[in-house]
């Protein structure tokens, strides 16, 4: 079909001046809701991070105040007594407990107390379901204990394990001697936690082979609790560690 003469092709059309003002309006509007958009992510993320930063600041001191209190109930066990008899004064059944358990340690130290203690203890030990309960709860509460002597960790050491190259933090539990036809030799029975603080694997190692760092049991054990973040940055090798090391590097030389 034959084109009038004159006549042009829309796109051949010459651009008016509401085109250019449309394509303006259009580039204008999506720089600004791109805009918007970089605005919303950056107010999104500063707004989540200072959210965490907030949960990290007042959760250790919720969890921390929490405990408190849920221990404080725990051990405040006269306060249903001195309620029963009318008496109604805050904290007056928390100190008696305190003082009541602090009396406790005190009579169970000396003589008297601990011959007591034994004979409970064996009376305990004749039940059949009661005594395999109470010897697991008295081996949790010796882990923590002051006393030297029924503490059940002794110290903190560090093993070669599972590979060579790596470590392994532990507590030594006893010790004993291997006995042979050749020499005796000393093993040190350790403990290394490997779920919770009271679960984990038992290994027999040389005294020779045991690392002692200067850490105390009780940094051992929020080492441990702690998954490794309350871990010091430089660890020292005590001084009987040390000797020993020398001596087999001169021996190796």
């Amino acid at each position: 079909m034959a084109m009038p003469i004159g006549s042009k092709r829309d796109d051949e059309m010459p651009s008016t001046p509401s085109s250019h003002h449309d394509s303006d309006f259009k580039r204008s509007s999506s720089h600004l809701r791109s805009g918007r958009e970089a605005f919303g992510k950056v107010i999104r993320s500063w707004a989540s991070k200072k959210f965490m930063t907030g949960c990290v600041i007042l959760l250790p001191i919720a969890i921390t105040f929490y405990t408190t209190w849920w221990l404080i109930q725990f051990v405040d066990f006269f306060s249903p007594i001195y309620f029963q008899i009318g008496i109604n004064i805050f904290g007056l059944g928390f100190v008696t407990s305190i003082s009541f358990i602090f009396l406790v340690g005190v009579f169970m130290s000396s003589w008297l107390g601990a011959s007591i203690l034994r004979l409970g203890e064996w009376l305990i030990k004749q039940m059949p379901f009661i005594g395999h309960i109470y010897n697991a709860s008295k081996q949790i509460s010796s882990a923590i204990s002051p006393d030297q002597k029924t503490q059940a960790f002794k110290e903190v050491v560090i093993i070669r394990h599972p590979r060579l190259g790596e470590y392994a933090i532990g507590f030594i539990t006893s010790t004993l001697v291997l006995q042979s036809y050749s020499a005796d030799e000393e093993l040190c029975c350790v403990f290394i936690p490997t779920n919770h603080l009271f679960v984990g694997d038992i290994f027999l190692v040389s005294s020779k082979d045991v690392i002692r760092p200067n850490l105390s049991v009780r940094e051992g054990i929020e080492i441990v609790v702690s998954g490794g973040m309350s871990m010091p940055r430089v660890l020292s090798i005590m001084q009987r560690e040390s000797t020993q090391l020398n001596r087999s590097q001169s021996s190796r030389s």
